[in-house]
């Protein structure tokens, strides 16, 4: 029968899909003893083990006693060199990223881990590109409700067995009319305008007709969603909950695919991100980044207002170190050839460079991106939009140095920060696509989904 402190160890592994034998566990078991760690504190000390074994990179998943001991080992050697630090240069640790820019990484259900794809990013996908990008969304959506506790099965009898939540295949439910299952998969509808839910191995109809009441969220066709029902002889499950899966943080994440280089612009560790942000926090406290959106360059409110957020950022010596300005960059559409508007088009950006130019301490400090919106003018007219053509923004690209045309959406990464931009219209589009889970949903009860925060 194996102790308490030897539950909470093969626990903590568990959860980053490690097995233990028993020389590993006996191992650990004998560092918390010689450091006189309480039984209280005992699983936080294996958390920080757990973590650091799952980075090395031969690491296998029934731990080794090998990497284990060198782990222990480098944390025994680690240096204490008081030294000051060097200064922290916000300037090479700030980055964009445009969507055609990053690395594509396709999740391998074989090897449970991602795999670099050589094939070149472009606009115009093919069906396969299609099917792959369906495929990871469910294969990695599906992992990260693997690793929850609900769904993750301890490797000792316990009471907490019989409490766990077991995920079933579609070609789980033949043959077993009457039985009650959860599935996960994607809403879709048939052929016959149905709604069902599809996964790797088929799809099933779903029935509403006895569901009291959905969980939080709006459920879109072409979401993921976990679905809990009866299976009927007619092939169809009688649904009794649906829910969105559950959400896993950044730190539980990273701690699992940290090695692995999502932006291209370099993999850091936990441990290297939280020594910078806790320097950043001390060194660069007063930096700030400014997002502002629909910023209309055809109405003269808008440089005024931006004129006024200048003067007030020099006279208070204020001054950000990223403005991200998104569109639409125009009030109304342009009509397809009318070289009047885009004449006018191209001299609004003009008027701003020369705005932004005639502040020097903002022109030479802060960086600039600039984002375009749905109706702004770009090389193509599907996700993501590709940046602003360099003909109508060339005098800004001349005037303002620290200037960068993203794609729509584009990222920002800055020390352990990586920060989406994406200017659409999300809510719109969700209501366009909400399948029959929730009929009666009003203006008042969406609001609880939308949520407005200023960076400043």
């Amino acid at each position: 029968m194996s102790s308490p402190r030897q539950r909470i160890i093969i626990k903590v592994f568990r959860k980053y899909s490690h097995s233990l034998g028993p020389e590993a566990l006996e191992y650990v078991e004998e560092i918390l003893d010689s450091h006189e760690i309480p039984d209280q504190d005992a699983e936080y000390a294996v958390e920080w083990i757990a973590k650091e074994y799952n980075k090395q990179d031969d690491a296998p998943m029934k731990v080794s006693l090998e990497v284990l001991q060198r782990v222990y080992e480098t944390f025994q050697d680690a240096d204490n060199n008081d030294a000051a630090p060097d200064v922290v240069d916000p300037e090479s640790h700030l980055h964009y990223i445009n969507a055609f820019d990053m690395p594509l990484w396709n999740w391998s259900h074989e090897k449970s881990a991602f795999e670099l794809s050589s094939s070149k990013l472009t606009v115009s996908g093919s069906a396969d590109s299609r099917i792959m990008a369906m495929r990871n969304r469910l294969n990695i959506i599906k992992q990260t409700v693997l690793r929850n506790d609900h769904f993750s099965p301890s490797t000792l009898p316990s009471r907490d067995r019989q409490h766990l939540l077991t995920l079933r295949s579609t070609k789980q439910l033949l043959g077993r009319a009457g039985e009650r299952f959860l599935l996960f998969g994607m809403l879709s509808h048939s052929k016959e305008g149905k709604l069902c839910l599809e996964d790797d191995d088929g799809r099933v109809e779903l029935d509403f007709s006895q569901l009291d009441q959905p969980s939080e969220g709006l459920f879109t066709d072409g979401c993921f969603a976990l679905v809990e029902g009866d299976y009927t002889e007619d092939a169809t499950l009688i649904v009794i909950a649906i829910g969105h899966p559950p959400c896993e943080n950044r730190e539980t994440a990273r701690s699992i695919f940290g090695h692995i280089d999502f932006l291209g612009k370099g993999a850091t560790t936990l441990a290297e991100d939280a020594q910078l942000a806790e320097r950043v926090r001390g060194d660069l406290a007063d930096l700030r980044f400014f997002v502002l959106s629909d910023v209309w360059l055809d109405m003269p409110e808008t440089f005024t207002g931006i004129r006024k957020m200048f003067d007030h950022c020099v006279e208070n010596a204020f001054i950000p170190k990223v403005i991200v300005l998104c569109g639409n960059f125009t009030s109304r559409g342009i009509a397809q050839g009318n070289s009047r508007e885009i004449r006018r088009y191209q001299e609004n950006f003009d008027a701003l460079a020369d705005l932004i130019s005639s502040y020097p301490a903002v022109a030479r400090y802060t960086h600039f991106v600039l984002v375009p919106g749905p109706l702004d003018i770009t090389a193509n007219a599907v996700l993501p939009y590709r940046p602003l053509l360099s003909t109508f923004v060339s005098r800004l690209k001349s005037r303002v140095p620290k200037v960068h045309f993203g794609t729509n959406p584009c990222r920002i990464k800055f020390f352990e920060q990586e920060i989406v931009i994406f200017r659409e219209d999300l809510m719109a589009r969700m209501l366009r696509n909400l399948v029959g889970v929730k009929p009666d949903v009003r203006n008042d009860d969406l609001k609880r989904y939308v949520s407005f925060k200023m960076f400043i």
